[in-house]
């Protein structure tokens, strides 16, 4: 039997401004503004709903001084998915702007890179360069999921379902993932943080948050290995995702777009 071809979203949740200085290690000559998005995505086909990422919630982005748009759970609703009933949450990885509002998912299991709960429980924590990027009480939320036996651990690349796979790159966090999904247009890869921007990709310099840098480099390698080519990569918080791809309906305009569709440019 075929793999299903997954309809595939990503919704916005968030945004922040930022110069490009704050987006490249070794910072940027031509500085100026390059404002972030925060994205969580949804895969929908085989009779399943699959969350990617779970995004932050309100409090977090006043700490954080994040400006935050909607609650991406709650923007759920408008693609009549009701958190209770989704069984399966992918996590890229447990940095803040990803792994916040695991709460509010009372029925799933949640899938991640074993390494990465290692990373975020073990000695490098002490060290505040590394550990700014998580929240204690998430990293604490993941850990009792995992004693009430609803986490799933993954050593390395694994299939989630059929047509939807996970692969580790590591680098920007010790246990990162990236996702790969089977859609009517071909199998398209969500970058999540092994590339926030495509110019990380595209110039090969990394973001600034590293746990590995050599990792990082080698992760914009697996990406395109697992792609047909750059328009079916999709980076993990480019502004230009909102604008290189249609919204599924004039209701989600400026909310969510379609991925399962192809751009309507190459990303440069």
């Amino acid at each position: 039997m075929a793999d299903p071809d997954y309809e595939l979203f990503a919704i916005r949740y968030a945004t922040r401004d930022a110069q490009r200085s704050e987006h490249f290690i070794g910072g940027d000559p031509h500085d100026g503004p390059m404002p972030m998005d925060y994205f969580v995505w949804l895969a929908r086909g085989g009779g399943r709903s699959f969350v990617i990422d779970t995004g932050f919630n309100a409090e977090v982005a006043r700490q954080r001084r994040r400006n935050f748009l909607r609650c991406p759970v709650e923007t759920l609703a408008a693609f009549d998915i009701d958190p209770a009933d989704v069984g399966d949450v992918i996590l890229t990885h447990l940095h803040y702007d990803h792994v916040g509002n695991f709460d509010r998912f009372p029925n799933a299991r949640f899938h991640l890179q074993e390494r990465e709960l290692a990373y975020a429980t073990g000695r490098y924590m002490q060290y505040p360069r590394l550990s700014h990027s998580f929240e204690v009480e998430d990293v604490c939320g993941i850990v009792r999921l995992n004693y009430a036996r609803r986490v799933l651990f993954y050593d390395g690349d694994a299939e989630i379902a059929p047509g939807l796979t996970v692969h580790v790159a590591g680098g920007h966090s010790a246990g990162l993932q990236f996702v790969r999904v089977n859609t009517r247009r071909g199998p398209v890869v969500l970058a999540s943080d092994v590339s926030h921007f495509y110019e990380n990709m595209t110039s090969e310099r990394p973001f600034t948050t590293a746990f590995h840098v050599g990792d990082m480099l080698v992760g914009f390698d697996k990406l395109r290995a697992a792609a047909p080519d750059a328009d079916h990569i999709v980076p993990g918080h480019d502004p230009l995702v909102m604008k290189l791809y249609p919204a599924p309906g004039p209701e989600l305009n400026g909310i969510a777009v379609r991925l399962d569709v192809a751009p309507t440019a190459t990303p440069a």
